[in-house]
């Protein structure tokens, strides 16, 4: 926004300037010579000063034009990140013979006829493998293809990291800073920013919580809003003090959501399609709309094909509820890898462990999952359940490459493409025959 003068006031404050300039001379020359100067002639003066001061006190206010609102109004300062510009080297013709065979077998061990999945794998920026089968709705056998956005559960929490991480980077928000100097009516003031992205708050998990007596009434929808209402007057104790031990909690990246839209000043639709979907040409990634878009999505279903209806808790943002393709995402995981994605101090921030209270390799960072190997590389990914959606979005950063599954028809086949990482790189997975490609 701007404010715009009109040309009386500008050349009302030009010649106030000179006045300034004349008055301050006048001073001065009455101060050199006063001895010389009569009292009476002084006196004469006094009114003229008078009227000089309270002008230049009174009469510089600038007279500022009120800007015409139209909504959505964006922040031109919003963060965003850039597409990919690295050069990787180009895969052999035998590599991607190799890798075409292993995947075609691995696809069709997993997944019969009766599966829906979309599958897409690459490795430098070359899709070497990708298959889309099954319907969006049964019924009316409208099938998946490569166009077709699927929701991706809780991998929508490493693309809500992913715009915080942006905001830290442009020094809008600060890791360490306390989540209710963002938000003022945030009732745990011992939380900050780090704990919510690592799952450190102590936060309960507003699934369960709202199910208790006098909490919810479960027949209105739960909207982000709601949910901070909740928090703030109806005395929901922490499981833990904050920084205390992990515990995933999808409350944490609900409240992030609102975080951005606090930051960014707009809704978090809107921030993380200009943040993310636009920049990247995410064309068919969108965050849902409980009140517009349930006709328009994918259908889910059991895996006895029976669809999965919508429920109260599906207004909830940031923690789930992006909808997106393989493709899409193969696009983002690009970009996040890519050196002009934040500093490499705070890119490395992302895929540090800070779960690990216990001895052992699960761990998880700032919005990714990872398994650090004793002797081994890390493995970095995270996995997605909402209704029968499953999700699985794999991060081999060493090896660059994208494993990513969609399916909106729950199996936990989506998660068994973990296997394929040994075929990459130095991933000692323990493999049961039953589930090896």
């Amino acid at each position: 926004m701007c404010c715009k003068y009109n040309y009386f006031s500008l050349f009302y404050n030009k010649l106030i300037l000179f006045f300034k300039f004349f008055l301050g001379l006048n001073v001065l020359r009455n101060f050199i010579y006063l001895r010389h100067i009569k009292f009476k002639m002084t006196t004469r003066l006094l009114p003229i000063y008078i009227v000089l001061l309270s002008t230049l006190v009174f009469g510089c206010k600038k007279e500022v034009q009120k800007p015409i609102i139209d909504y959505p109004v964006y922040n031109d300062t919003i963060p965003h990140m850039i597409p990919s510009q690295v050069a990787y080297p180009e895969l052999t013709t035998d590599f991607k013979n190799k890798a075409l065979n292993r995947l075609t077998v691995f696809a069709n061990k997993n997944w019969s006829q009766n599966n829906h999945y979309s599958f897409l794998v690459v490795k430098n920026g070359e899709v070497i493998f990708e298959k889309y089968q099954g319907y969006t709705d049964i019924p009316k056998k409208t099938p998946i293809t490569s166009d077709t956005p699927i929701h991706i559960a809780s991998v929508s929490k490493v693309l809500t990291a992913t715009a915080v991480m942006l905001l830290v980077n442009a020094k809008k928000l600060q890791l360490d800073q306390k989540v209710s100097d963002v938000l003022t009516t945030f009732p745990y003031f011992d939380v900050t920013i780090k704990d919510l992205l690592s799952h450190r708050s102590g936060i309960r998990n507003y699934a369960y919580f709202t199910e208790e007596k006098g909490v919810w009434d479960r027949k209105k929808v739960l909207t982000n809003s709601d949910l901070l209402l909740l928090l703030s007057t109806k005395n929901i104790k922490q499981d833990c003090p904050a920084n205390r031990r992990f515990c995933y909690c999808n409350t944490n990246y609900a409240i992030l959501a609102l975080v951005i839209e606090k930051i960014t000043g707009t809704d978090y639709r809107n921030a993380m399609r200009r943040m993310i979907f636009e920049p990247l040409g995410m064309k068919n990634t969108f965050v849902f709309n409980e009140a517009t878009d349930k006709s328009k999505v994918s259908k889910t279903y059991k895996g006895s094909n029976v669809e999965i209806g919508f429920d109260y808790l599906d207004a909830i943002y940031g923690d789930k509820n992006i909808y997106s393709t393989p493709r899409d995402l193969m696009r983002f995981d690009l970009s996040r890898n890519a050196p002009s994605f934040l500093t490499d101090a705070l890119r490395k921030q992302i895929f540090e462990g800070y779960s690990n209270e216990r001895k052992g390799t699960k761990n998880y960072g700032l919005g990714m999952r990872m398994i650090n190997f004793e002797h081994g590389e890390n493995y970095y990914f995270h996995n997605g359940w909402w209704h029968g959606n499953t999700s699985s979005y794999i991060s081999l950063q060493k090896e660059h490459v994208a494993i990513i599954t969609l399916s909106n028809k729950y199996t936990t086949l989506t998660y068994r493409t973990r296997n394929l990482a040994p075929f990459f790189g130095n991933y000692p997975f323990v493999i049961k025959d039953s589930l090896a490609p």
